[in-house]
């Protein structure tokens, strides 16, 4: 099971069906779902529109290899994703999983440069508390000590690991440390706005801007992952929109085919595809997952987009960050409770990480018939966009509860 000690965890539970924002269970129990599968079934499960969309694709074609081939579903949701993202990301790879995606913008990175004939430039600033991925790569631009990778810090390739500047004497320190290191660094990863798994901690879209502006002022490709933060998770189809800027290179999963099967895409800037236009084989970009753009995946992207334009998303998750605030805002006050943050459908009350127990409060949550799956020192909503208020209001109740014992 994943990032489970086998040893000491409770068995998993048996899942017999999904429906909405409710996850049904084999023994017959119901749990209102407060993760929506780690946020990625941004309509809930089971959304009609996505299902018919991969059963008539699942009867054209399931899946077509991309090398000399392409087909519509993917030329569709390429173009489509073009359209809805911030200018200049033209071009889109398409990849297997949010991690996979991340190793693709890296390796896109570090090839530009070397295309431009800079091959020192090979190294990445991140960010402490960020969160990339579980592969080798993501790992390494992932916080060393405090993300789940603690284990491989010696094993992976050192990268800048910085604290986000929050302030004037930050940005100082960082305008200088990368006036320093540009001739060494590729690009510099985020997750903007949001650093998700690595304590859902939040900064400012003022930080976000600036940041930004300064990579540019130094030449140091400005990467957004937003896996996690895409498609509205935030309050904005993309976390960057909120800021005004447009990354250099865009990387997408999770949410992307509604939470319905696993695809990856990375979208890059017209500047950054034309370094590997030559006429030496070299210079190509030499990666090529077996799935990628996958048929059904795609269909299922398309249908995920389909909703977004049919169906008022954004305003739902206005409408639940007004109840997660004025649900979870008092648990501020409450013993053992550190902070509380909202940012869109993202509710997090952290706690004193001394007096937290995970697997108990695990349990608890699953015999108050919810699905809120607590982690470091944080428990955390992220609800599928199409929850109803009541669905809601049983998951805030829920932390309520277990807040008070």
């Amino acid at each position: 099971m994943p990032y489970s000690q086998m040893k000491t965890a409770m068995p998993p539970l048996p899942v017999a069906g999904t429906e909405g924002c409710k996850i049904k269970l084999a023994d017959g129990r119901e749990l209102v779902d407060g993760i929506a599968s780690w946020w990625s079934a941004c309509h809930g499960y089971n959304h009609p529109h996505i299902v018919k969309a991969v059963e008539a694709q699942l009867h054209t074609m399931p899946h077509v290899m991309m090398a000399g081939l392409v087909h519509e579903q993917a030329a569709t949701l390429a173009k489509r994703l073009s359209g809805i993202t911030p200018p200049g990301l033209n071009h889109v790879f398409f990849s297997d999983s949010g991690s996979v995606a991340v190793e693709v913008a890296l390796k896109i990175a570090l090839q530009y440069w070397r295309n431009r004939g800079k091959p020192h430039k090979e190294r990445f600033i991140c960010f402490k508390d960020g969160y990339h991925g579980d592969t080798l790569g993501a790992m390494s631009v992932s916080d060393p000590e405090k993300s789940l990778h603690k284990a491989f810090r010696n094993s992976v390739i050192k990268q800048f690991v910085l604290d986000i500047p929050t302030d004037e004497y930050g940005f100082a320190e960082f305008d200088s440390l990368l006036a320093g290191v540009q001739g060494q660094v590729a690009g510099l990863i985020i997750e903007p706005l949001v650093q998700g798994a690595g304590g859902m901690r939040f900064h400012s879209v003022d930080v976000l801007a600036e940041i930004h502006r300064i990579a540019k002022k130094y030449q140091v490709l400005f990467i957004a992952d937003e896996i996690a933060t895409g498609f509205g998770r935030t309050g904005n189809m993309f976390a960057v929109n909120e800021a005004g800027i447009a990354p250099d290179i865009l990387c997408l999963g999770k949410a992307l085919t509604g939470g319905t099967m696993t695809l990856g895409a990375t979208l890059v800037q017209d500047e950054i595809f034309d370094a590997f236009l030559n006429d030496n084989p070299d210079f190509a970009f030499m990666h090529g997952p077996t799935f990628m753009g996958n048929a059904l995946a795609c269909a299922a992207a398309n249908a995920s987009l389909d909703l977004f334009e049919r169906e008022p998303r954004l305003k739902q998750v206005e409408q639940i960050e007004a109840q997660l605030r004025g649900a979870l805002e008092p648990c501020r006050g409450m013993q053992d409770v550190v902070d509380v943050r909202i940012k869109g459908a993202i509710g997090v009350v952290q706690m004193d990480a001394t007096k937290i127990d995970i697997q108990d409060l695990r349990k608890k949550f699953v015999d108050m018939g919810v699905w809120i799956r607590p982690f470091k020192d944080i428990i955390y909503l992220t609800p599928p966009f199409t929850i109803t208020p009541q669905e809601l209001k049983t998951l805030t109740d829920a932390i309520v509860r277990a807040l008070k014992g």
